[in-house]
């Protein structure tokens, strides 16, 4: 029982370079993104990143942070194809390893659960075989019979998320219609770093809503951050929608023009300029 609270700057101070990298949230959803801006302000590069991506993988990867992309996607949600993600990925910035949704899903498990791979069906018979060649398959032991693909685990040296409430030990709630698939993030993850809207005591964290939804268990997450609008300017529903006519100003800026606005000075500097802007 510990006092897990430090800052955003404090949290990526423990990220190094070189580390596999998980990345909470979905598309242009629940994002971490005071984490992702901190880690843009750090010198940390060379990250191989797993993610269902949304603006975080564009950003790191419009900044030259990534050498090697896990994702099922990359989008913005209303806005199909991340642009920035786009632009770095046709020049050749990183390499990509582009799974089904559910090898994703099964290989944070498989992580999870400290297994080396997970059988799944997901994949047989198509083109994800092939532009994976390192995959392999596997054939069920009893009278079945069946061919499975042998999807690896997706272990990470940390996770990055964000949720709508936590205590000051580690325990995250979500307060939204969709948990995404931080919980499994997490799990994977050898150190686990959580931004949330609000701290509270951890008895207020099932006051409004059911124990369902403490998505995170403090055995699990290594720091808590309170931000404040920190998933900005993806969604974090019911606290906020995604700011759409933020995104559009995002995926429409060359990237130099958006960081040298947006992203050249601390937390304060980021809302402000998105006050002036609103």
């Amino acid at each position: 029982m510990s006092d897990k609270t430090m800052s955003a700057e404090e949290a990526v101070s423990r990220l190094r370079s070189g580390m596999t990298l998980g990345i909470g949230g979905w598309g242009s959803r629940r994002k971490p993104m005071a984490l992702v801006r901190a880690l843009l302000r750090s010198e940390v590069t060379d990250l191989t990143v797993v993610s269902y991506g949304g603006p975080d993988v564009g950003m790191l990867a419009a900044a030259g942070r990534i050498r090697e992309l896990v994702a099922a996607f990359v989008t913005l949600d209303s806005i199909p194809l991340e642009p920035h993600y786009r632009a770095a990925r046709e020049g050749g910035a990183f390499a990509l390893r582009e799974i089904d949704e559910a090898m994703f899903m099964w290989g944070l498990h498989a992580a999870a659960n400290r297994l080396p791979f997970l059988p799944v069906r997901a994949g047989i018979g198509s083109d994800v075989m092939r532009v994976n060649p390192g995959l392999r398959t596997v054939t069920s032991p009893y009278e079945d019979g069946e061919t499975f693909v042998a999807v690896p685990a997706l272990r990470l040296d940390a996770a990055l998320v964000h949720v709508n409430r936590a205590d000051r030990l580690g325990n995250g709630q979500y307060l939204g219609p969709d948990p995404y698939f931080d919980d499994l993030f997490c799990e994977a993850a050898d150190e686990a770093y959580v931004s949330c809207e609000q701290i509270v005591d951890t008895a207020e964290l099932t006051k409004a809503a059911p124990p369902q939804s403490l998505l995170l268990k403090r055995h699990t997450v290594t720091g808590v951050v309170e931000a404040p609008n920190g998933a900005h300017f993806t969604s974090c529903a019911p606290d906020y929608g995604r700011d759409e006519a933020f995104q559009k100003r995002y995926a429409a800026t060359p990237w130099p023009q958006f960081a040298a606005r947006y992203l050249a000075g601390d937390e304060r500097a980021y809302r402000a300029a998105v006050e002036e802007e609103s």
